[in-house]
């Protein structure tokens, strides 16, 4: 396994309340260069439906609807080893300075989509936040036992 940096931009700015923590990114986020790139993983149908929105489709359009209503989006990893997309090969973790966003907006929630990117952030993030991270079921494909209402259901939490 090759080591693969991180190479996509947190999204946030001084106006965040909630900061969102995937693990790393897929193969398909890293090709496309941009969160929850995948066309199957339900992400930006799960924020479009909790804001009222229409589902965006550019990098731009996801930016804006994340802004607009406060949501910042990150991941737990700066660099890993890890097979593919697939969370369970993620070895020899390096993880983000979450202070970059902590700092400079007013987070008053950290969700973590999915149980890795939470146990992840409780092992090598929260002793450095003093954050406890709220977590919530993958938006992934592979999360076949949530659908789409309860999946959403569950979402509602973000609303802070």
């Amino acid at each position: 396994m090759e080591r693969i940096n991180h190479e996509i931009e947190p999204v946030y700015d001084q106006y965040s309340k909630v900061l969102i923590l995937g693990t790393f990114p897929s193969v398909k986020s890293r090709e496309g260069r941009f969160f929850y790139n995948h066309p199957q993983n339900r992400f930006w149908k799960v924020i479009a439906g909790l804001t009222e929105s229409d589902v965006p489709e550019t990098i731009e359009d996801k930016k804006k609807l994340l802004l607009d209503h406060h949501i910042a989006v990150w991941d737990v990893i700066k660099s890993c080893e890890i097979k593919g997309s697939s969370d369970s090969s993620i070895k020899n973790v390096v993880v983000n300075d979450l202070n970059i966003i902590l700092g400079n907006a007013p987070i008053r929630g950290i969700f973590a989509n999915g149980a890795k990117a939470y146990s992840l952030y409780d092992k090598y993030c929260y002793r450095q936040t003093g954050i406890k991270a709220i977590k919530l079921p993958s938006t992934s494909p592979a999360n076949a036992a949530f659908g789409m209402d309860r999946l959403t259901a569950e979402w509602m939490q973000i609303k802070v």
